[in-house]
């Protein structure tokens, strides 16, 4: 420091702060061995206040207004200073603005997850964020609690109190709520009112008002929202029996349309695979009751199982589907001529065509055939 410096900060004329900053909260004004002269001008803007401290106690406390410093606007610090009759000489004081403009937007996380106990998952863990605002309301309490001699003191400083506050607060409401976890969503607002009231009386400790709380996001562990969403799958696609058809449809189709599958032979197929996987989903929706809403299948009374299926048989006549006949139908018309050996048979669960009497078990209907009758005559 200069000497012209040191000369002119030694009696101070101009007591002021012009805040460039959007995050101080507390600043000292700087002075060469703090002393102020009688009849020096103070000046305290919007959103502060001008505390003035002496041998570490607080004294007088100034609002936005312009002022001079003299006995009648310094009426804590003359009796401290034993001033009866006017100060003429500089004295000696320490001054502090304190924003009191509101401070916003600051964050808050779990760090970690939390556990709830949800009366329809049962215990889950989950995360939260949101955001808080906040401004100084008791300057000097918020010196002797927080700022204490720092020279100056901004949010990042008092912001992992702050925000261990609004954590600690968040979760005793969220878990004394009751609230299921699938509604929360909707009950935003209504926690970010519970945990601003849990948490005002805890800031006003600290000189400060909570402003404005917004709890903006309240999430479940990423495994926990893929089975949610499987769930919920389930319960877009409600009627299993009615899906399970509709799936079985979808398989002749492909199958039918499957080049390798041999035209005829693959529209068979895929019928008869289309139709057993339809028939399997809906035994297992009826008899098992199967839950749509829940993915579960609940262990309801057993019935009988299905009777076995009933054989259809397929026969070609000149490169032209004929069928399906049951059984005995089938057998009938073998014993009629109409189905002979060298005509080709095809039966679900057989790999292709074939000659009737290369099938082991129509072989025995052709063996079983009476002997041509007499001539007549």
């Amino acid at each position: 420091m200069g000497l012209f410096d040191k000369i002119k900060g030694e009696f101070i004329d101009i007591v002021e702060w012009l805040d460039s900053s959007n995050d101080t909260i507390v600043w000292r004004f700087p002075r060469y061995q703090n002393e102020i002269k009688n009849g020096a001008k103070l000046t305290v803007r919007e959103s502060q206040v001008a505390v003035f401290v002496n041998e570490g106690q607080i004294a007088d406390v100034f609002q936005p207004g312009m002022y001079e410093l003299t006995t009648q606007n310094l009426p804590i610090l003359s009796t401290l200073k034993g001033w009866k009759y006017g100060f003429n000489s500089p004295f000696k004081a320490e001054v502090y603005f304190v924003n009191t403009k509101q401070f916003t937007n600051l964050k808050y996380g779990t760090k970690n997850p939390f556990m709830v106990r949800d009366a329809e998952f049962g215990p889950l863990r989950i995360r939260s964020f949101g955001s808080y605002n906040f401004r100084v309301t008791d300057a000097g309490k918020f010196l002797k609690e927080v700022a204490g001699t720092d020279h100056e003191v901004t949010t990042e400083e008092v912001a992992d109190n702050l925000r261990n506050i609004v954590l600690t607060r968040f979760t005793d409401a969220v878990a004394s709520s009751k609230i299921p976890v699938l509604d929360m969503a909707s009950n935003l607002d209504e926690f970010s009112k519970i945990i601003k009231d849990k948490i005002s009386e805890e800031f006003v400790e600290y000189g400060l008002t909570i402003t404005k709380l917004l709890v903006e996001n309240i999430s479940l562990p990423p495994e926990v929202e893929a089975m949610l969403d499987k769930r919920t799958s389930m319960g877009i696609v409600g009627n299993l029996g009615a899906y399970s058809q509709f799936q079985a449809a979808n398989a002749m189709e492909t199958a039918a349309g499957n080049p390798n599958a041999g035209g005829i032979m693959g529209a068979g197929m895929g019928m008869g695979m289309g139709m057993g996987m339809g028939n399997q989903m809906a035994n297992m929706y009826q008899n098992n009751q199967f839950n749509p809403q829940t993915g579960l299948q609940n262990q309801g009374p057993q019935g009988p199982p299905p009777p076995p299926p009933v054989s259809q048989w397929y026969f070609a006549v000149n490169g032209a589907q004929q069928g399906p006949y049951d059984e005995n139908t089938f057998r009938s018309m073998i014993q009629s001529g109409a189905v002979k050996k060298e005509t080709h048979v095809w039966k679900t669960g057989m790999a292709g065509w074939l000659q009737a009497s290369q099938v082991p078990e129509l072989a025995n209907a052709f063996t079983m055939m009476p002997p041509p009758p007499p001539p007549v005559g």
